[in-house]
């Protein structure tokens, strides 16, 4: 298997830099080329056989399926198959590294492959209570191929807010970056601190998403 730590040494510490520095960085054509084909095709395969599920809203069983909020289908990376083990091994290899550089304490690590139709979006919401959750850092990688500008489906990342809700308003706020899904593009944002929102496009739109945890594990009580 790849030595990722080794070989993205200093294209990880970039992005550590950067997320010092903005608490959120934008990488172009970051993974190699073999690994993106791989989970390109992966992706695709799953949405043709309808492999992947709506995705729901909430918290543990407090879950509900709310398309006019959140309209994407999701299916879990449970480390099945080369592709997702080399997916999951470099994400490993960026963790690490990150905890050397930065001292985020992260622990573990959880993705999904995701499907926006056609009109389909995700409205604001924190990935994150403010001070309550074990998801530290964001990541989005996107798996769509020349993508036009004009298709839409950005994501919006909004300023740091201290509010401690999932949906909260966007009236008020400019979007502090929109963010084209261009294919290979990877987006790396702190969990708590960037409400954040996923635009609608007019054509069908692929990515992972993923979610670098602390470890919240106390006493007999085991962090799920």
């Amino acid at each position: 298997m790849t030595d990722f730590l080794k070989e993205y040494e200093q294209q990880f510490q970039e992005l550590g830099l950067q997320l010092r520095q903005n608490g959120y960085v934008i990488a172009d054509q970051l993974l190699p080329s073999n690994l993106l084909a791989g989970l390109y095709s992966e992706l695709r395969e799953k949405h043709q056989s309808r492999a992947l599920r709506s995705a729901k809203i909430g918290r543990q069983k407090d879950t509900v399926q709310r398309e006019d909020i959140r309209g994407d289908q999701i299916q879990w990376i449970e480390d099945t198959g080369a592709v997702q083990s080399e997916w999951l091994a470099w994400a490993s290899a960026l963790q690490l590294f990150l905890n050397r550089q930065l001292y985020l304490g992260l622990y573990s690590f959880e993705s999904h492959f995701a499907h926006y139709a056609p009109g389909a979006a995700y409205q604001r919401h924190l990935d994150a209570f403010q001070g309550e959750a074990n998801r530290v850092l964001s990541l989005v990688l996107y798996l769509n191929e020349e993508w036009h500008e004009d298709y839409g489906g950005e994501l919006w990342l909004y300023p740091s807010v201290l509010e401690g809700t999932d949906i909260v308003d966007t009236a008020s706020t400019e979007p502090l970056v929109r963010i084209s899904p261009q294919y290979g593009r990877v987006v790396l944002f702190m969990s708590e601190e960037f409400p954040h929102e996923v635009r609608p496009a007019t054509q069908d739109r692929f990515s992972l998403a993923g979610w670098f945890r602390l470890n919240n594990s106390a006493a007999n009580r085991i962090d799920a």
